[in-house]
């Protein structure tokens, strides 16, 4: 959000979040920042309070906005059906009822967060049964963002994904989604789908990039036995053009939360 407010000083952003505490830290010193990524409090020295804004009034924000980026964790079950795989969905579904609650015009709702196939379905379906009279539009943007260097991630994205609804006001919100990011990502980068495969492509992507982390893990123990190298084999495989040569470090496997989780 803060590199939308960068690129595109003509939209105001507001972000929210229901711990006071957390707002508090937004707003407070640009050195004591709640998240430390490169790049990312020179963006926010530059943009707060002109068009960035952070705020606890989730009400009026909800209200204010033409466009909503619902970003939660959607953290992997502990209890009841599907424990110990599923995603739990209950930060999704409280911002659904939180947006029905408090919306008196149409919106554009867009999942951010890493969501099952058909989450959109849910969403719209608690939008539906909590606010009468006023319509929305739900789209699919997952990030595809590493720790570390999300900003340059955000900055020159391999692509940006966007799935909506193939109905007239499906694509006039995918539209406009596409219009902010074109403030900054080339137009062929940006990649236009329905909703499902948006949801489902970054679950797949994590998917084959944690399979290739395994892959060349199996591989660095037949190394073992045989005494061949795994960084000189990863090279020759890297080179070929179909393989390409990312994630084909051995390592101590997957990291982070975000893999492990997905592939759950």
């Amino acid at each position: 959000m803060a590199v939308i407010a960068l690129k595109c000083p003509h939209i105001k952003v507001t972000l929210v979040d229901s711990n006071p505490d957390k707002i508090k830290a937004w707003n407070g010193p640009i050195e004591k920042l709640p998240v430390y990524e490169q790049g990312l409090s020179d963006i926010i020295e530059q943009t707060r309070g002109k068009n960035l804004f952070f705020s606890n009034n989730i009400s009026k924000a909800i209200n204010d906005s033409e466009i909503i980026f619902m970003a939660v964790n959607t953290p992997t079950k502990t209890e009841g059906e599907g424990a110990g795989k599923a995603s739990d969905l209950r930060h999704i579904e409280a911002c659904a009822k939180d947006i029905a609650k408090y919306s008196r015009s149409n919106k554009i709702v867009v999942e951010k967060s890493t969501l099952p196939v058909r989450t959109a379905e849910k969403i719209k379906e608690i939008l539906e049964e909590n606010k009468k009279g006023i319509y929305f539009e739900i789209l699919s943007n997952p990030e595809f963002l590493a720790e570390g260097t999300a900003i340059q991630d955000l900055f020159k994205s391999d692509r940006v994904l966007i799935g909506g609804d193939d109905t007239v006001s499906g694509q006039e919100a995918v539209k406009a989604l596409v219009n902010i990011y074109k403030s900054w990502i080339p137009k062929e980068k940006i990649l236009t789908t329905n909703i499902w495969s948006s949801e489902l492509a970054k679950l797949a992507s994590n998917a084959m990039l944690a399979q290739r982390i395994s892959s060349v893990n199996s591989l660095s123990a037949l190394c073992e036995k045989t005494g061949a190298d795994i960084d000189d084999l990863s090279k020759a495989m890297g080179t070929d053009q179909r393989i390409g040569p990312h994630f084909l470090k051995a390592s101590v496997g997957v990291g982070g939360s975000c893999f492990k989780k997905d592939i759950l």
